[in-house]
């Protein structure tokens, strides 16, 4: 499962921060206060997915290329 979320870190932020905005805009009655504090979590999600991919992206810089045949 945490390979999962690890692979698909950016897509399931994707979906959670969709999913809030959907559930803001349809239920009423929602304390605007409740509605904050789980914004300020999405974004603070989306500062932690930020360093996963940046981290992966250094990994994938620091590997040696795939040797190639030349002609």
């Amino acid at each position: 499962m945490s390979t999962f979320i690890h692979d698909h870190s950016t897509r399931l932020y994707a979906i959670a921060a969709s999913a809030l905005s959907l559930v803001a805009y349809y239920v009423d009655g929602l304390p605007t206060g409740l509605i904050l504090a789980l914004m300020a979590a999405v974004l603070g999600t989306g500062e932690a997915v930020q360093r996963l991919e940046d981290r992966k992206t250094s990994q994938a810089l620091s590997l040696e290329p795939p040797h190639t045949l030349q002609d």
